[in-house]
């Protein structure tokens, strides 16, 4: 197996998605700006420190959200915030503009020299929270080829907080189309809900549908870790490197991912 992305450090990443806090402009800011800055700062580093093998930017505190594009602020506040992150540490950078504003990533991401891009609805339409969102590939993959870029797209299949729209939904055909119609890089699955586990079952029919890396996107703790990357291309985590209501939690982040070595070690 290969690396995702060049520069990452092991085979099967670590990914820590670095949840911004509410930016100017959304319901829940606070009214400061410093606070945002510093508290982005703390995060990446304790993701780092911890021994991560790249980063997922991503406006997670910017509740209810947009299912379409976000305001410009959002995208000045991530582009600035991102390019502080990539000229701070040297590990492969994401973006992910939620709900699903790709084309704002894909931009952001562009800007800042970062690697990839998550896009949580790349082709089938979902219904979600939002309301029903439907793909952005067509769009989306011309923006990348006139920006005559490299960045990867990271599409999720049947994504966390939403449902398919109508029946006969298939998680294999999904998987096999986001590759070869939507050209997705990578796929990315998840459980129902946030920090929820996956259906292995549904892992692997994805697994044996696509021919691209297919990453876990939930559901990762220190005691699965290992068993996952067994099979996935990668992991990526949030929720269980956070202290409860608060920030990323550097001893958290050594003991998932330092459950790795200690596995290998024992076989």
């Amino acid at each position: 197996m290969t690396n995702l992305i060049p520069g990452f450090g092991r085979e099967r990443p670590v990914i820590g998605v670095l949840h911004l806090p509410p930016l100017p402009g959304s319901p829940n800011y606070e009214g400061h700006p410093r606070q945002i800055l510093d508290r982005v700062h703390t995060d990446a580093s304790a993701l780092v420190d911890g021994g991560v093998d790249g980063i997922l930017l991503e406006n997670f505190g910017d509740t209810p959200f947009y299912p379409k594009r976000v305001p410009r602020e959002t995208v000045a506040w991530m582009t600035r915030i991102g390019s502080l992150v990539r000229d701070r540490f040297s590990v492969p950078l994401g973006i992910c503009v939620l709900r699903n504003d790709g084309r704002s990533a894909l931009a952001i991401a562009h800007s800042i020299d970062a690697q990839f891009v998550r896009v949580c609805i790349l082709a089938f339409p979902r219904v979600t929270d939002q309301g029903i969102i439907e793909g952005i590939a067509c769009d989306l993959l011309r923006d990348r080829a006139r920006l005559h870029s490299s960045i990867k797209i990271f599409a999720d299949v049947d994504i966390k907080h939403s449902y398919p729209l109508g029946f006969g939904h298939s998680i294999e055909a999904e998987a096999a189309d986001l590759v070869s119609r939507s050209h997705a890089d990578a796929l990315i699955v998840t459980g129902a809900a946030t920090g929820a586990p996956i259906d292995s079952s549904q892992f692997a029919k994805v697994r044996e549908s696509a021919d691209v890396p297919v990453l876990v996107g939930s559901g990762v703790t220190s005691q699965n870790i290992s068993v996952l990357l067994k099979d996935a291309s990668g992991v990526i985590v949030g929720s269980a490197f956070k202290r409860p209501g608060g920030g990323v939690d550097v001893d958290r982040v050594r003991c998932i991912v330092g459950s790795i070595e200690r596995k290998v070690g024992s076989e």
